[in-house]
């Protein structure tokens, strides 16, 4: 576990992810791949002193998603997610 309190919720994320979906992905339902917590996605740890974004579970800290920017390309990994359930609108 992280004992660094220096991480955000998970509404930090909402700008890189409205980059990449259309629809708001903090309302998203998530299910941890690690712990099998199910959670609204803004309840997540977000860190964003890194080279991209990376956010962890609220539960058992594993990585839940990783969002990096380069000048030409978006990388989204979504292994730590279970599943990222989105209303269908």
């Amino acid at each position: 576990m992280t004992t660094d309190a220096s991480y955000l919720d998970g509404n930090a994320a909402a700008g890189a992810l409205s980059e990449v979906f259309a629809m708001d992905v903090t309302a998203a339902i998530t299910q941890c791949n690690g712990c099998g917590q199910t959670a609204v996605f803004a309840e997540s740890h977000v860190y964003v002193n890194a080279p991209g974004l990376v956010a962890r579970c609220s539960g058992c800290d594993g990585v839940l998603l990783r969002v990096v920017t380069t000048p030409s390309d978006v990388y989204v990994d979504l292994r730590g997610l279970t599943y990222l359930r989105l209303p269908n609108p």
